[in-house]
């Protein structure tokens, strides 16, 4: 409730004095803005610092602890694109979240439970280890349905004249782009104070009241949401519609499928120059007949799939190359977080956590964001003479280019971390302007991807351009993951040193580092050139 709070005086001094009519966020939408804070409190507090305890506590090595950081950070990203659609169809967003935050609780518990089991018996590691690995995806699977629910559930809190479209000043509008800012805005303090206050109270006061506290915290959001029950507004949506939906496409896939392996294919005997391919009249398989007459009945489905597929595969060329964007996403909770675990960390008798430098990335964002808007786009409009100052697809590249340089700096940093490594250990301060850079970067492209892969799609796809979105970092997660399998077995058949050496005086990460300078440098010049060459959908298209 204090969050709310302070949420609620932030926009109070936000308002905007004059005009016809002030904007403003109902109850509801601000609880639930407080909600979602607390949600990433608990997420980051885990998150962060998670290769830390794999490492000293679970005795895993560098390598092994990124990659099953990278798994779990893809695993939970990919998880609403199987989750909501169901949900959508079957259950209702409050229903949703219930459960789902009971499951995300639930996951929080059984971790802290297994850390403290880990401190008092230390022979059965392997059977700690299979309740750590199924507490992290408990987490994933809670977080799959609740994430996308509760954003959807608070974009509905508004009264119902201010859906109408014939509204004059566009009051629904306006509220719900306010809603998204502020969520966005909630989710960064939540993470904010997550990687900060966690990070010191693990490697301070251990891991167990380490884990605790997100549980607590979560445990703490489900009695808030379930006690702001009586100011929530309900929309009731036509369920049998939605089911209508989701089965139509599942029924059109499975009956196109059955048509591709079930059809026979025969030769006519005319013998003429030009031989045609025809399908038999009737199926090889007649007990496969009922399938086919949901697609015959409604051929526009089989269409509206057909075309859908077609809009998705026209993006996965763009898709693929932001792929090495989200790789570089992933250094900040591994790498960078080992890195600063061998350099000076001291102020005074205060010792820095090195989780806690991922701060620097939310804060980039939360005190640049408003500049964007109020320096960069001025500038970027007198120099293109363009009113958006750049397109959707010059900002996620201009990220990208920021990536890149984050990288170089990175891989300077650690070069000269390593040459000093026998003296005078190096400044974790050091590290500070490739986090600062991965913050700027994310303004441009994660905010560009957003608008990109919605703006690109047809109206009826906009869930799905959402997905396609989040699913660049849930997949990038993954190829991280590979790439790291890929050096160690190549350092491994040279017999030299791995990269990822657990005495990270003698590990290489600033080799690590240049690699993915290289691969983004190629995912750039291929990006640029797909933007260049590709065609362009036009503004009618999208809004089909």
């Amino acid at each position: 409730m204090l969050v709310c709070l302070r949420l609620h005086l932030a926009y109070t001094s936000f308002l905007m004095a004059g005009g016809k009519r002030l904007h403003r966020l109902n109850k509801s939408c601000i609880l639930l803005i407080g909600i979602a804070g607390i949600e990433r409190f608990a997420f980051k507090g885990v998150s962060s610092n998670l290769v830390t305890y794999l490492t000293d506590v679970v005795n895993l090595s560098n390598s092994s602890a990124a990659k099953m950081v990278n798994s779990w950070v893809g695993f939970t990203s990919i998880m609403p694109l199987l989750v909501a659609p169901i949900a959508d169809a079957y259950c209702h967003k409050y229903s949703t979240i219930m459960a789902s935050s009971f499951l995300y609780f639930m996951g929080l518990v059984a971790l802290t439970s297994t850390t403290l089991v880990r401190s008092w018996y230390t022979r059965n590691r392997t059977m700690s280890s299979s309740f750590l690995s199924l507490s992290l995806y408990l987490i994933s699977l809670g977080q799959g349905g609740y994430n996308p629910s509760l954003q959807a559930f608070g974009a509905e809190q508004f009264d119902e004249d201010e859906e109408l479209p014939c509204s004059k000043d566009d009051t629904s509008g306006k509220n719900r782009t306010l809603f998204f800012q502020w969520w966005y805005f909630g989710i960064c303090g939540g993470s904010l104070m997550g990687v900060t206050v966690m990070s010191y109270i693990q490697d301070t006061f251990g891991w167990v009241i380490g884990f605790a506290i997100p549980a607590i915290s979560m445990l703490l959001s489900i009695l808030v949401f379930s006690c702001g029950s009586h100011i929530y507004v309900y929309k009731h949506h036509d369920d049998n519609q939605a089911k209508k939906h989701f089965m139509n496409m599942f029924q059109a896939i499975k009956s196109s499928a059955l048509k591709c392996f079930h059809c026979g294919i025969t030769l006519p005997n005319d013998k003429s120059e030009v031989i045609e391919l025809e399908l038999q009249e009737k199926p090889l398989c007649p007990e496969k007949l009922e399938s086919l007459k949901d697609l015959n009945e409604d051929p526009k489905s089989g269409m509206d799939v057909l075309s859908n597929v077609k809009v998705v595969l026209r993006l996965l060329p763009i898709w693929t190359m932001l792929l090495m964007f989200a790789v570089i996403f992933q250094q900040p909770a591994t790498f960078f977080t080992k890195q600063g675990m061998t350099m000076k960390r001291n102020i005074g008798h205060f010792k820095i956590p090195p989780a806690t430098l991922q701060s620097a990335i939310t804060l980039s964002i939360i005190l640049l964001m408003p500049l964007y808007d109020k320096i960069f786009i001025p500038i970027a409009q007198l120099i293109t003479h363009q009113d958006k100052g750049i397109s959707v697809k010059q900002r996620m590249g201009i990220g990208m280019v920021l990536s890149i340089i984050a990288m170089v700096i990175a891989a300077l940093v650690e070069m000269r971390r390593l040459a000093q490594s026998e003296t005078v250990p190096l400044s974790i301060f050091w590290l500070l302007p490739q986090y600062i850079l991965l913050g700027i970067s994310d303004i441009f492209t994660v905010v560009g991807m957003q608008e990109f892969f919605y703006g690109e799609v047809p109206k009826t796809m906009r869930t799905m351009g959402i997905a396609l979105y989040t699913s660049v970092f849930g997949v990038g997660s993954f190829v991280s993951a590979l790439l790291i399998t890929i050096v160690e077995v190549y350092t491994s058949s040279k017999g030299i040193p791995s990269w990822f050496c657990d005495d990270m005086n003698e590990a290489r990460l600033d080799n690590y580092y240049w690699l993915l300078t290289w691969l983004s440098v190629v995912s750039l010049v291929l990006y640029v050139l797909l933007c260049k060459y590709c065609y362009n959908r036009s503004g009618s298209e999208t809004e089909n």
